[in-house]
């Protein structure tokens, strides 16, 4: 098998003939997609068949094991991993991060209101309750200021009202130009330009 790579940036999402190896297992083959500024692409599938790989290996956390990959430079992934001093309230915690990508104090109060967190800007994290904390990870994704957006089940945890708000931030990144991957098995109230089911890979060989 060829080795695969991720190439420099680009302003668009472009990957051809990708595939994914972990623990041994080849997770997907031949995965070719693109995603331009504006656009958005949703990923689906059973468990376990590779989609938190595939947003992994497009934020460069993982290497493929064919094909290539090219991506923005700048690139926020919200997956189950908190990020965030649980420790600290809120807006320090978002604070520390907002300082290492040169954010100020307003960007920080933005990115919290926007997730419907302002009133808990004092609150430890800690304190958070599941739907809490997942507004919190989506907070720490609006203040990174990234083109691309990764996000793995980014309603999780979440009640109506704030998936309605997660569909206006979304929708928002988008008429800024922005581009999003996401792979959620709860519908998003946003207009995908591209649809990636992952299968198993044995029925995709049992298919050839």
């Amino acid at each position: 098998m060829n080795e695969g790579q991720s190439t420099g940036s680009s302003n668009r999402l472009f990957a051809e003939a990708l595939g994914c190896v972990r623990g041994g297992r080849i997770l997907f083959r031949g995965l070719g997609f693109a995603l331009e500024p504006g656009q958005a692409g949703l990923l689906t599938g059973p468990n376990g068949v590779g989609k938190s790989s595939l947003l992994r290996l497009v934020a460069g956390l993982l290497q493929p094991s064919a094909g290539i990959c090219t991506a923005p430079e700048t690139k926020a992934l919200c997956d189950d991993r908190l990020a965030l001093d649980e420790h600290l309230p809120l807006e320090q915690a978002l604070g520390f991060w907002a300082r290492l990508d040169g954010q100020s104090e307003a960007a920080v109060s933005a990115a919290m209101a926007r997730a419907g967190l302002g009133h808990l800007a004092e609150v430890p994290v800690r304190y958070f309750s599941t739907g809490q904390r997942q507004r919190a990870r989506l907070a720490r994704t609006y203040l990174a200021a990234a083109t691309l957006w990764l996000l793995d089940e980014p309603a999780n945890g979440l009640d109506s009202d704030s998936v309605a708000q997660l569909g206006s931030a979304l929708q928002a990144h988008l008429d800024g130009g922005g581009i999003i991957l996401a792979a959620s098995h709860i519908p998003l109230p946003i207009a995908f330009d591209l649809s990636l089911q992952l299968q198993p890979l044995e029925e995709l060989e049992a298919c050839l």
